[in-house]
């Protein structure tokens, strides 16, 4: 299986979980009509959504480049990514009425161990399947799937927070503590969609590889680039999995255009070797046209 076909096979198991927890949640819910619990059931109809999101937009980032798009579909990713982002932000602020109502109206839980037990049996397979999402993602360079793992972490993160919470409103009997429950849970949602759109806006914008990646490529290019005199404004930016470098490489005046074409092979070469899904653009320029900075070959 290619790593494109196991990215969209694990965008679509994703679906299937999040239905299934869906369910699970629901009953939880159900059985006991704790608003803390509603407001979990609730985060995970967001986790479906954000699940169909992630698989259409998985599936449009492998389209080839075209003739409308002729850099290719990667950011598609990016702007599920945003939508997720804006869904969670949405769960937050229904979860948070759901908290005010129930603060003023409390009611005790019902049916507690059962309702509690399946809520468990749900974190656990969101436990196992975010760890799954956010490995996969990072391997495949994906952010849709490692958006998607990371809020599900969240949710995991606030469920428990809820188990606990609930434990201790049968223990001490005050309804008002599930009101409260939901409404921390609501800010925890807040604060997750918050963090997924800031990483999404931050690749629409062609933001640059990280520090060591850069340090990278400025390492590979030095120890390539015999014959040449100085590579300079050099610049980085991500879609999707891909990684796109150009720069500007100087060359002798009197260098032949094909010897100057194999000193870009080489330097292209020792790229792709070091960042996985590089795409290079090299703009090979006469000595007349140093700047004395960047890198200094010569």
């Amino acid at each position: 299986m290619t790593t494109t076909e196991k990215t969209v096979a694990i965008a679509t198991a994703s679906l299937a979980i999040g239905l299934l927890v869906l369910g699970l949640k629901t009953w939880a819910w159900w059985l006991t009509g704790s608003v803390a619990l509603y407001s979990d059931a609730l985060e995970s109809i967001v986790n479906v959504v954000t699940a169909i999101v992630a698989l259409v937009a998985v599936r449009l980032a492998q389209r080839p480049a075209d003739a409308a798009l002729q850099y290719g579909y990667h950011k598609a990713e990016y702007f599920s990514a945003v939508v997720v982002g804006v869904m969670i932000i949405v769960a937050a602020i229904l979860i948070l009425r759901e908290a005010v109502l129930g603060f003023l109206n409390p009611e005790l839980p019902e049916a507690a161990l059962p309702g509690l037990l399946i809520s468990m049996g749900a974190t656990a397979i969101n436990v196992v399947w975010a760890l799954v999402l956010i490995r996969e993602g990072r391997k495949a360079r994906s952010p849709a799937l490692e958006a998607d793992g990371k809020h599900l972490l969240t949710d995991v993160i606030s469920t428990i927070g809820v188990l606990v919470g609930l434990v201790l409103v049968y223990a001490t009997g005050i309804a008002q503590l599930d009101a409260v429950l939901a409404a921390l849970v609501a800010l925890n949602i807040l604060w997750s969609g918050w963090g997924v759109i800031r990483d999404s806006v931050g690749g629409l914008m062609d933001v640059a590889v990280p520090p060591d990646t850069q340090k990278t490529i400025r390492e590979v290019i030095a120890a390539n680039a015999d014959g040449a005199i100085e590579a300079h404004d050099i610049r980085t930016r991500t879609a999707g999995k891909l990684t796109f470098i150009d720069f500007h490489l100087v060359v002798p005046g009197a260098m032949s255009v094909e010897l100057a074409h194999t000193i870009c092979d080489q330097i292209e070469g020792k790229l792709r070797q070091a960042v996985e899904d590089a795409q290079i653009t090299i703009h090979v320029e006469p000595e007349n046209k140093a700047k004395h900075s960047g890198i200094v070959v010569l």
